[in-house]
């Protein structure tokens, strides 16, 4: 999971739209029968799910500008990103063939 801020947000966002985004931000959370305020009680029932082998590799790549740049736009965790991209084009076999 990324966890973003405004600030982390891309800079391509009209004024409005940062203007919305940060009222939205500053909202009172209004909870109801449909959507019960957490308990701790409640939160002690979750449990991390565990993922088929998640085991990562620490590698060095060379990376052109432009994928560095479209990346780390998405804040931190970018690498992460990375690595769930390359996972699913891995997937894609005429993609691989495109990029061989």
């Amino acid at each position: 999971m990324v966890k973003m801020s405004i600030k982390d947000l891309d800079e391509s966002l009209s004024e409005d739209e940062l203007r919305e985004v940060e009222e939205a931000a500053a909202r009172t959370i209004l909870y109801d029968e449909d959507s019960p305020e957490m308990t701790p009680e409640m939160l002690d029932q979750f449990k991390r799910v565990k993922q088929k082998s998640r085991a990562k590799q620490t590698i060095s790549i060379r990376l052109s500008e432009k994928a560095l740049q479209f990346s780390k736009k998405y804040g931190k965790g970018y690498t992460s990103f990375l690595s769930r991209l390359i996972d699913e084009a891995l997937d894609d076999a005429s993609l691989v063939k495109r990029c061989l």
